[in-house]
């Protein structure tokens, strides 16, 4: 059932011995269940409420997102409890694992478990506040009942229902009242708190997730072991869409404890009792593989030259992506044209914990219980019912903790969970199969390359008055995401968000995604489109403000003059940087970006030494709307801007002949401690609905760099990663 379906009806309060359950919809209605001894049992067990009370006052709040570092396992139950008026010292959490009531799910996503692109907040926000409130709202009602007073007499406070004479009521205790089904109206926006009695939602609470983490008590699904248990490696295809022919596997089953050794279509996996033993039998086998993949001539250097041919010459299959009046026919006009090209490299998630799953296959192939850190339990739990020929309610999906997404763990599942469910089902044991960081990297799909051609028109007063931006790269939902793909409009958000340029006051404007043939296997990655369109467009932006003479900040607040927040961000990372007065044998860069509804720019401060370039100081300024946990958010964009530091200054993957030519950290290398720059990042709420901040970060790293260097060298990349030193 699709949660924005379900339409708030009155629901009936139904009090007993034990717990209640609330099943807050998404759409704001509410569902009671009944608190007496057995039937929250059931209740519980079923997953149908958000919130869970019990008679000793605790209570349980759930939350649909996927906890993968980014706090969502605090944020999401701080919203619910502020309007349920909790005790947040009595609450405690719990991730969903399915929804087969259509109660959890994100709106953002047509109400799928679904958690990627800073969209868990600014889904889940105006759902869980309506949830919170109408579960007050029963409470109020129910302790009316029993004082025989009038609802709008009561009030709440942290954990209790409250007389105007003082005599209060835990939570605990209204649930057990004898009182008989009370009628309750649905709560509207209009009933919900005003913000100046808010007193959980914009505090720094204590992320729920970190204690456990900092004493190694966390359990991920690598982590997991399962009694009669087998492990699984896999010798993976070197070139995608190549299958095995397994030559000979005999001296891998004289390896100890190996108790079998199975071909699938991409791999060989070899089943062992311990991981150690799995691995040295993979490493004996002798597999010989098709050559018949198209991705065998596939080379990332050629791919990055027909990319840049097709931005240059802007013939292809080019898709409008945004257009305001005739930029065209703006450019065709002549006048002061300037040109500039910019291009952004295949790069590597580097998440931290390597892929892996868990699955165990029911007696009669036609079930499973599974064990996955997925950005999507939905669409894990569909992958494991398709592969298994049965209906969803045969999985049982168990949601893990992981240690690092960014976009790597939203549909990996249909390769990686499809194995473990197949090698399950072949051996009638449970199957932990896992992959080495060496197979991550060898089998990782990519932030595809980018290729961009930005034009601007200026006129006698240097203002823009026309402006085009080309981008060209492969698609990345048709191969990521092909039920979501329309081959009639071929938009791909996944690329080219960020090329708008909305807040930016340019009259004529162009935005055109040039699509060209996949040569790797591509899925989204921190920041989406936003990091290399940013990146690119900033870029720009200081080569049109040289051009005409102006100073960077003054340039932008001319384009962002009809942009407010915009407008704020600037100001205040100018303020903050002292933009403009550079310590000396030192520059700033500037670079003005977005992420959906979440406003940022950034500065930064760079030198140069013997060839190499260092950033000393990173200035951030956002308004994402509204902060519910701010503690949490300032880390969000800490990393974001770490996580574009590191793929600006050499994470980069190559490939030839449809082999990726790196192999771990050491040829793969992140940003180091010793490289991280100070960093300050200032929030400036402007209190609309509040948007991401994991991603934030990222677009305004690259073009705040460069910019930089500019400014100090009087060069300017055009392409990230810039290396060692500036090309």
């Amino acid at each position: 059932m699709n949660s924005q379906n379900i339409r708030p009806t009155r629901r009936a309060f139904l009090a007993g011995t034990g717990a209640v359950g609330f099943a807050l919809l998404a759409s704001g209605g509410v569902k009671l269940f009944d608190g007496s001894a057995g039937a929250q049992a059931a209740d519980e067990s079923n997953v149908n409420g958000w919130v869970v009370i019990r008679a000793d006052g605790s209570i349980l709040i759930r939350f649909g997102a996927a906890e993968m570092g980014q706090g969502v396992n605090t944020s999401l139950p701080m919203i619910v409890a502020e309007e349920l008026d909790a005790d947040w010292s009595r609450v405690s959490v719990e991730q969903v694992s399915a929804d087969p009531d259509g109660i959890f799910g994100n709106p953002s996503f047509g109400g799928m478990l679904f958690s990627a692109g800073s969209s868990s907040v600014e889904g889940y926000f105006t759902a869980l506040r309506l949830a919170g409130a109408n579960a007050r709202r029963v409470l109020i009602r129910t302790a009316a009942a029993y004082w025989g007073v009038v609802p709008e007499s009561l009030a709440t406070d942290a954990g209790h229902v409250v007389k105007a004479d003082g005599e209060r009521l835990g939570y605990g205790e209204v649930i057990r009242l004898p009182a008989p089904s009370v009628a309750i109206d649905e709560v509207s926006e209009a009933d919900l708190k005003p913000r100046a009695e808010w007193r959980i939602i914009g505090t720094d609470k204590d992320r729920l997730d970190i204690p456990a983490k900092t004493r190694g008590e966390a359990i991920y699904s690598i982590d997991l072991r399962l009694p009669g248990m087998l492990y699984a490696a896999q010798l993976l295809a070197p070139v995608e869409g190549e299958t095995p022919n397994l030559i000979s596997d005999e001296a891998s089953r004289q390896v100890a404890g190996v108790t079998d050794i199975v071909p699938l279509r991409n791999s060989v996996a070899v089943l062992a009792e311990t991981w150690e033993s799995a691995l040295a039998a993979r490493d004996l086998l002798q597999v010989e593989w098709t050559e018949t993949s198209g991705f065998r001539k596939a080379d990332s250097g050629p791919e990055m030259s027909e990319l840049i041919r097709a931005a240059e010459s802007g013939e292809g299959d080019a898709v409008v992506w945004e257009e305001r009046g005739d930029a065209s026919k703006a450019l065709a006009a002549g006048g002061q044209i300037l040109s500039a090209q910019y291009q952004t490299v295949h790069v590597y998630h580097a998440q931290m914990e390597p892929l892996n799953a868990v699955a165990s296959v029911d007696d009669d192939g036609l079930g499973a219980e599974v064990w996955l850190g997925s950005q999507s339990q939905s669409v894990s739990i569909g992958i494991a019912a398709g592969v298994l020929g049965t209906t969803p309610d045969r999985i049982r999906m168990h949601a893990m903790q992981m240690g690092g997404g960014f976009g790597r763990r939203t549909v990996f599942a249909r390769d990686l969970l499809r194995d473990a469910l197949l090698l399950s089902r072949h051996a009638g044991r449970p199957v932990k199969l896992m992959w080495t960081r060496e197979d991550d990297v060898k089998n990782a799909w990519l932030r595809p390359p980018t290729a961009h051609r930005l034009d601007a028109v200026l006129d006698a007063d240097g203002n823009i008055t026309a402006m085009r931006h080309r981008v060209a790269a492969p698609s990345i939902v048709e191969f990521a995401f092909p039920n979501r793909w329309n081959p009639e409009v071929r938009r791909d958000l996944l690329v080219m968000e960020g090329t708008e340029s909305r807040d930016y006051a340019i009259p004529d404007f162009r935005a055109e995604h040039l699509l060209t043939p996949r040569r790797s296997r591509v899925a989204a990655w921190r920041g989406i489109g936003w990091g290399p369109n940013c990146f690119a467009r900033e870029c720009f932006m200081d080569e049109l403000a040289l051009a005409t003479g102006s100073d960077p900040v003054a340039f932008r607040r001319q384009l962002l003059r009809e942009s407010p927040r915009g407008l704020a961000v600037l100001n205040a990372v100018a303020e903050m940087s002292n933009f403009g007065t550079a310590t000396e044998g030192r520059a700033l860069g500037l670079s003005f970006a977005g992420y959906k509804a979440t406003m940022g720019a950034g500065v930064a401060e760079v030198s140069m030494e013997d060839g190499r370039f260092r950033v000393h100081r990173f200035w951030a300024a956002v308004d994402p709307g509204i902060v519910i946990h701010p503690q949490n958010y300032l880390a969000q964009v800490e990393g974001g801007i770490l996580f574009g530091l590191s793929s600006l200054m050499r994470e980069r993957t190559t490939f030839t002949g449809g082999v990726i030519d790196q192999n771990n950290f050491y040829d793969y290398e992140p940003i180091r401690m010793d490289e991280i720059p100070e960093i300050e990042v200032r929030i400036l709420e402007s209190g609309g609905h509040p948007s991401g901040g994991g991603e934030i970060g990222v677009p305004m790293t690259g073009a705040a760099v460069v910019n930089a260097l500019r400014s100090l060298t009087g060069k300017a990349p055009t392409a990230l990663p810039l290396g060692e030193g500036v090309p």
